[in-house]
């Protein structure tokens, strides 16, 4: 297993050794000891799994009482994945990272608790799969717009399939500050 940095220090890109032959291939997704040298100790409890349409933009999506690292990974099909770091005293703030994820290469990919995250994708259908670093709260989702100007993210299809919810997500200038602090963002008023 590759741990491979990112412009932004505590994403990572993850490419498991492959074993092929004739009957297929083995690989390792996830290594607790290996994970917890690299990034250091994380707790997942809660694996999702969602299967998308061509076209199709989930996100830029957060938690902000509850944030979620999460691991991420596509089984069949290819997307581009975005994540926006939205630690306020963080150097990185607003800046981006963005990978393609497919079931051709295999990657996987690290996104820390206080990023936004969201993926578009690129084949005909994709099964994105993640584990998360806290559990879903309903009445704590939040989010950014995907075609905000300032995050500089370059979605290969401009006119994607959003859900009515992601259509109207505010710009980063215009929510709430969040201040970062032991895996927690914490809303000011």
């Amino acid at each position: 297993m590759k741990f491979i940095k990112t412009q932004i220090d505590e994403c990572y890109i993850v490419e498991p050794e492959t074993f092929a032959d004739e009957r297929g291939f083995f690989l390792e997704s996830y290594n607790k000891k290996k994970f917890d040298e690299i990034i250091g100790e994380v707790n997942f409890v809660q694996d999702n799994h969602s299967r998308s349409l061509k076209g199709t933009l989930r996100g830029l999506h957060f938690q902000s009482k509850f944030p979620q690292g999460k691991l991420v990974r596509v089984l069949n099909g290819e997307v581009l994945d975005v994540a926006v770091d939205l630690r306020k005293d963080s150097k990185t703030f607003g800046n981006s990272v963005s990978v393609i994820l497919s079931s051709h290469n295999k990657k996987i990919f690290w996104v820390p608790p206080g990023f936004a995250h969201g993926f578009q994708v690129l084949s005909e259908s994709a099964d994105f799969v993640y584990k998360c670093t806290d559990f879903y709260h309903k009445d704590d989702q939040h989010g950014i717009r995907w075609d905000d100007k300032s995050l500089k993210i370059n979605w290969p299809i401009k006119e994607p399939i959003l859900s009515k919810k992601d259509a109207i997500l505010p710009l980063i200038k215009d929510i709430k500050i969040w201040k970062y602090s032991t895996w927690s963002l914490i809303m000011e008023n």
